[in-house]
């Protein structure tokens, strides 16, 4: 017992201040929201819209943006791209209460907007969500984990996950959300008590990811159930959900 305590001592603090301090440190190979200068886009190329796998790429009257709900942060785009007109920047804060806020041209966007004030009283200091994996691959699903651990210490803020929704104040859904599982989050979401809210967590959640399209996928949980925020990323980085969760509750 006591190494133990020595050691704890010697290790110091191992949570990151987030959201309060200076701004956290990501890995050298973090890619975040991304970016394209129109300026170096060669007229007529379409090279970086034709290799993206999900079509994330949306041309418009205004010039190509990113639907950042599809991309897969994958570099496909990048590395397609002649004049090096596409680049992912190290802007973690990516979640959105619309779909059409996901749509950028790289340029830092809002926090996304808080619950409103009733649901925030109602809801108090406290969140606990139900976690429900409809057709996911894992990779999201471990990086939530992740949130629960000493670095981030998901539970400071008063966020917890729990074992059934008739005790959460909403689900977490990550995954494809394949047909197989629809009556699953269906069932789920009925179970849990009102108000209650639903956050989509991933690309595969938010659009059906590299699945989208497939007969066997509904494209995301909106298609089943509606969506009070979008966590995009395959898979998001801690960060980028904690910082939605905190926007959400009006603590960003």
């Amino acid at each position: 017992m006591l190494r133990e305590v020595l050691e704890r001592w010697r290790q110091g603090r191992r949570t990151i201040a987030f959201p309060a301090g200076e701004p956290p440190v990501l890995p050298d190979r973090y890619r975040g929201r991304p970016a394209l200068d129109a300026a170096k886009c060669p007229d007529g190329c379409r090279d970086c819209l034709d290799a993206c796998p999900t079509d994330a790429l949306v041309p418009g009257p205004s010039g190509v943006r990113f639907d950042l709900g599809r991309c897969l942060f994958c570099t496909d785009c990048l590395d397609a791209c002649p004049a090096g007109a596409v680049s992912f920047t190290r802007d973690f804060r990516l979640a959105a209460r619309t779909k059409e806020d996901l749509l950028t041209d790289g340029r830092a966007a809002k926090a996304a907007a808080a619950l409103d004030e009733r649901c925030r009283r109602l809801l108090g200091r406290a969140l606990r969500l139900r976690q429900v994996s409809a057709g996911g691959c894992n990779a999201c699903e471990a990086d939530l984990n992740v949130l629960t651990t000493v670095v981030f210490d998901l539970s400071r803020f008063g966020v917890e996950f729990v074992a059934s929704p008739r005790h959460a104040d909403g689900l977490l859904v990550t995954g494809a959300m394949t047909a197989s599982m629809a009556p699953a989050l269906r069932a789920a979401y009925d179970a849990t008590p009102e108000p209650k809210i639903v956050i989509a967590v991933g690309a595969c959640a938010i659009s059906g990811g590299p699945y989208r399209g497939h007969p066997a996928v509904l494209d995301g949980a909106q298609a089943l159930v509606p969506v009070d925020l979008f966590v995009p990323g395959c898979p998001p980085h801690p960060l980028t959900v904690l910082d939605g969760l905190l926007s959400l509750l009006g603590r960003g």
